[in-house]
């Protein structure tokens, strides 16, 4: 290992390291050092600071950092917990999953995962959070996910029911039981999770989640997109929603219709009007393209 590598893996394990409940930095490293001794070693003081001084000050600004935006990414998530419990979730999350993107864009990556295997975070609102933080992955995910060229109507019906086409990579599928998006728009109304609220707020943001948790959970089918630089939520009939499940997974055009019908009770003399209103309105939107896989 070079020099300068090794100094940058050290100098990443202090700043990373999670701060103390007064929010300063710890005064023993992971492994049990002397943070002090390790601060002398990999940077130096100046006439105003200590190394301590300095290093901490690199450490306190990457953890308000990277607080702040999870708290940007899961605004759901924040009014489903609570904002103390989600303070103390996020840094639990972020001690165990921390950043190794270049991108702050990938911090939630691992959440859902991270989640599942620690569910006493979301212990009373498993179902309903984990809904909601899928959907909110889903939408920084269709926000920047990859644009392939449109495959037009006229293409689509050119080359016939054997035709392989899939969905744009920015789009995602999911199946719900809760009705979260109307929830995540009621909480983004309210405007940034990183934002003061005083006891009114916060009171009403509790009543509308437990407006939205009340019901018995229902299957809920949605496609979330982007149109114009701005992310959408659509739900969707299960019948639309296996479709495009089938067509994303690599199927044919006619094979993905056998499967939306399949076990369908919509009646057979309604199903072919149904079709071209669905895909005129999904080519509408660009969401078909050809699959990347040339062998396709």
């Amino acid at each position: 290992m070079s020099a300068l590598l090794e100094l940058q893996r050290r100098v990443a394990a202090a700043v990373m390291q999670p701060l103390t409940r007064d929010e300063g930095m710890r005064r023993k490293t992971a492994d049990g050092r002397s943070m002090q001794t390790e601060a002398e070693a990999i940077i130096k003081p100046n006439a105003r600071l200590s190394s301590f001084d300095r290093l901490e000050i690199y450490n306190r600004q990457y953890w308000f950092r990277v607080l702040s935006c999870f708290s940007q990414d899961f605004p759901g998530l924040r009014a489903i917990v609570g904002a103390r419990k989600f303070e103390a979730l996020s840094k639990a999350y972020l001690h165990d999953c921390p950043s190794v993107s270049f991108t702050l864009r990938n911090l939630g990556s691992q959440l859902q995962a991270w989640l599942e295997r620690n569910p006493k975070w979301i212990a009373g609102q498993q179902r309903l959070a984990m809904d909601m933080v899928r959907l909110e992955w889903a939408h920084v995910e269709a926000f920047d996910g990859a644009f392939e060229p449109v495959l037009t109507p006229a293409e689509i019906e050119a080359d016939g029911l054997g035709l392989k086409i899939t969905l744009q990579p920015y789009v995602r599928l999911l199946e719900l039981a809760y009705p979260v998006d109307d929830l995540l728009i009621d909480v983004r109304h309210e405007g940034d999770a990183g934002t003061s609220v005083n006891s009114a707020r916060l009171g009403q943001l509790r009543r509308r989640v437990r407006h939205y948790a009340a019901p018995e959970p229902e299957p809920i089918y949605m496609a979330v997109h982007r149109m114009d630089n701005s992310v959408y939520y659509k739900r969707l009939r299960h019948e639309c929603y296996r479709m495009l499940e089938a067509l994303a997974a690599g199927q044919s055009l006619e094979n993905a219709i056998d499967v939306a019908f399949e076990k369908s009770a919509m009646p057979d003399e309604d199903r072919l009007p149904a079709l071209q209103g669905w895909f005129a309105n999904w080519a509408e939107l660009g969401w078909f393209c050809r699959p990347l896989n040339k062998s396709q």
